[in-house]
Formats: C-alpha cells, structure tokens, sequence
C-alpha cells in the first residue's frame, strides 16, 4: 500500500471514529432517559429530530450556535444529565465579573483530564507520593479540584492557599492597586508559611504572576525553590508568555 493509500486509509478510520462519537453524544444528550431537562425541553423547539437526523460529524451544523448566556443562573440540575442523577454533582464558576456567574456541572471530567495528564509528568520531577503545594485560585474553581485530585491521584497529599480571584477583579477595576499588593503578599505569605510547615512539599502549582512573586520573595528572604524541597513546578490558567518561560529557566 503506498503513503497515499495509507494515509487515506487513516483518515478514514478517523472519520468514522468521529461520526460514530457525535452521533453517540447526540444520541445519550437527546434521549428521554439519559439526557438532561435542558437538552431535552432545547429538544422541542429544533426543527428537526436530533436523534434521527444527527448520523455524523457534519450534521452537528444542523444546531444553531450555543448562547453562553444559558449558563448563568439556574436550577444548575437542568444541565444534570438523568444518567447521572444519583451521582455526586460538583459545579465549577466564572469570574462574575459580569454580572451573574456562569456555571457548569461536573461529575468526573477533571479527574478523567488530570488522570491523563499525570501520565505526562516525569517522575524524577514530579515524584510519586510527593506532596504538592496549590498556588492558585480557590473556591467554586475547576482549577483547584483539578491539581488537588491530580495530587492525590499520584499518591499525595495538596496543601491549597485561600484565593478569591473575584476580588483581585474588584481590586483592579477600582484602581486599589495598593491593595492588590498588599492581597498578593497575603497569598505569598500563605504559600511561605505551608512550604516552611514541614510538609515535604515536592511539587506546586501555581500562576504565572505567583510563581514569579513566590519566587522573588523566597529570594529577598535568601532562599529559593530548591532549598524549599520542590523539584516540580506546573503552571497555568493566566498568560504564559515564551519571555516568561525563559525568565524563570534562566533567572
């Protein structure tokens, strides 16, 4: 079989993986007993029958646009599938920022997703059984479940600051940027405090802007990382620049 061939051949096979998950998804979201109130009264105002005419991939252009708007507000259980009804439910938020937060349901996707991801970490930085250090937002954030299951999954124990990322908003918009000091010092403080608490802490996570403050701070108290004990660091959920990754390798 020549490249062509075999690459056609690939194509299709992944083609039909596809259709085969949309039309499964339509099917589960869309069927009186697994989908959720919200799919299923949505159900009745589309002009035509998801559960006959999605058959594939290309026929999902059939819905119209999804309005995030739907998400703010409740009942929250109109987004709760009934297949999943006797389950535990967890609801992650938005900022609020704009006014009511938007919300979305989870039952297991944030472990599912941080399952995965630990396959990727190198052991030799990220060591099994390592306790971790979460330097990032708290409260009704996916964020914070993730990295705190995602320690637990390699067989730690997570250490979490309080962060409430709504009021650095409030702070900023309202010019208080003497205050928003005086708010990151308070965080930094709290991550100092846990990493010199005896806790073996091996691993962090934490934001861009806060790994940079912890680790200037470490500094001006003569300290660093290393001497802290962590040999790994994960970082996201703000702007994460190729400048910043090289200021933190080479500084």
């Amino acid at each position: 079989m020549s490249d062509n061939a075999q690459l056609d051949a690939k194509c299709a096979e992944a083609k039909a993986k596809l259709d085969a998950h949309a039309y499964e998804t339509v099917q589960w979201h869309f069927h009186e007993s697994t989908g959720c109130p919200f799919w299923l009264e949505k159900k009745s105002e589309l002009n035509f029958d998801p559960l006959k005419e999605v058959q594939g991939y290309d026929d999902l252009k059939k819905f119209p646009l999804f309005e995030d708007e739907w998400l703010r507000g409740g009942p929250v259980r109109r987004w709760v599938p009934k297949a999943y009804a006797d389950k535990p439910i967890y609801v992650f938020e938005t900022g609020g920022t704009t006014g009511i937060p938007k919300s979305r349901v989870v039952v297991d996707d944030f472990r599912i997703d941080y399952e995965m991801f630990s396959a990727t970490l190198p052991d030799q930085y990220f060591p099994k059984g390592g306790n971790w250090l979460m330097l990032g937002p708290s409260g009704p954030r996916r964020l914070r479940l993730a990295v705190e299951h995602l320690c637990q999954f390699r067989g730690g124990i997570c250490f979490c600051i309080d962060l409430d990322p709504r009021w650095v908003v409030k702070l900023i918009k309202k010019g208080w940027m003497e205050h928003l000091e005086e708010y990151k010092k308070h965080c930094i403080d709290q991550a100092i405090t846990i990493l010199g608490a005896g806790h073996d802490i091996k691993c962090m996570f934490g934001t861009p802007k806060l790994i940079e403050s912890l680790a200037l701070e470490l500094e001006e108290r003569g300290s660093s990382f290393a001497e802290t004990g962590i040999t790994g660091i994960f970082s996201g959920g703000t702007e994460f620049t190729p400048q910043w990754t090289r200021y933190c390798v080479e500084e």
